[in-house]
């Protein structure tokens, strides 16, 4: 796959084109950008379907993926024909997702290196997601990333979820920041269109599930989360912020 950032092109560009932008702090989606939950959902959602002689097609994936369950679920249920409620949908998937999770989602590439960039360069950090709390949680501690970040905002934060923008302003508003100074690293359409409503900084990082043609509205589009562009930007923004 093909990844070209849409602002910078070259260094020059990220010195030259740039130097107005201030970034202050830092959001990051949790599915699919930080962990490769993403694979495990398109297992269990395959695997559900496929009990009841239906296919998970892309079609299902993209009304599902980066958005709440309450409106994940009646998308399953109505693109696939199924006779279940969304709530049992929900429950089932529930119910063999995390019988899988702690052994088969494992953080994304470069995550570690970014988070220990960020924090060498000062920049706050929280995680903005459309899961429920106890999901989010639980993946984060698993993992021992909780510390990295100021805090969470999750499904029962908002009354409006992505692609709506709250998620987004309220972290904002959460940092003490206007919304152009919040970068948000996202990997989902809905995702992508919550920071652009919001007026953030969004970088995303494409993966075989939400492929960068979807994704064109970024401001940067990165392969991984140590790309150089990334670490570039965030360090420079740092820099000028502290000086």
């Amino acid at each position: 796959m093909n990844y070209s950032p849409k602002v910078f092109a070259d260094d020059a560009h990220l010195e030259q084109g740039t130097t107005d932008m201030k970034i202050r702090a830092v959001a990051f989606d949790l599915d699919g950008l930080m962990f490769d939950t993403e694979a495990l959902f398109v297992r269990v959602a395959t695997a559900m379907l496929a009990d009841r002689g239906k296919a998970f097609t892309p079609e299902i994936m993209a009304a599902m993926i980066g958005r709440q369950a309450a409106i994940a679920y009646p998308a399953m249920k109505a693109m696939a024909g199924l006779s279940e409620t969304a709530d049992e949908l929900l429950a089932e998937a529930r119910e063999r997702f995390f019988a899988l999770m702690d052994s088969a989602v494992h953080p994304t590439p470069g995550l570690f290196a970014l988070l220990e960039h960020l924090e060498h360069r000062g920049l706050p950090r929280a995680v903005c997601t459309s899961s429920r709390r106890a999901y989010a949680e639980r993946l984060l501690e698993t993992h021992g990333f909780s510390a990295h970040f100021a805090f969470l905002l999750c499904a029962e934060d908002v009354t409006n979820s992505k692609p709506d923008p709250e998620i987004y302003l309220t972290a904002a508003s959460r940092f003490g920041i206007a919304p152009a100074e919040l970068l948000v690293l996202e990997d989902s359409p809905a995702g992508l269109a919550a920071a652009n409503a919001a007026g953030a900084f969004a970088v995303v990082v494409p993966h075989d599930h939400s492929p960068a043609g979807a994704l064109q509205t970024a401001d940067l589009i990165v392969p991984r989360l140590d790309d150089p562009a990334l670490l570039a930007l965030v360090g420079q923004r740092a820099d000028q912020h502290s000086g």
